[in-house]
């Protein structure tokens, strides 16, 4: 089991770019949140099988149809098993 920490950045809001991931996740059995942030990037922190988080990741790379991903930091943490589902947080941070 694994942990990434990612940040996403580019045209990334506005494209159905947290939605895709959270179908993206069900369907791979990833679980976690995303969100976008002020600064127009989006956020995600993804658990799960490694091979289903890197796929998730990799997905995030180039994201929905609409979606202009120019760069993406992706950082691992330790897994932790903290959450039941994947979901989309609607707050800035």
């Amino acid at each position: 089991m694994t942990r990434e920490h990612v940040s996403i950045h580019g045209k990334v809001q506005g494209v159905f770019f947290r939605a895709s991931a959270k179908d993206m996740a069900y369907l791979l059995g990833v679980k976690g949140w995303i969100k976008n942030c002020f600064d127009g990037s989006v956020e995600a922190v993804f658990e799960g099988e490694k091979e289903a988080v890197d796929s998730v990741v990799n997905w995030c790379r180039k994201g929905p149809p609409g979606a202009l991903v120019t760069s993406i930091d992706v950082e691992k943490e330790k897994y932790l098993g903290e959450f039941n589902d994947f979901s989309i947080v609607y707050s800035h941070a």
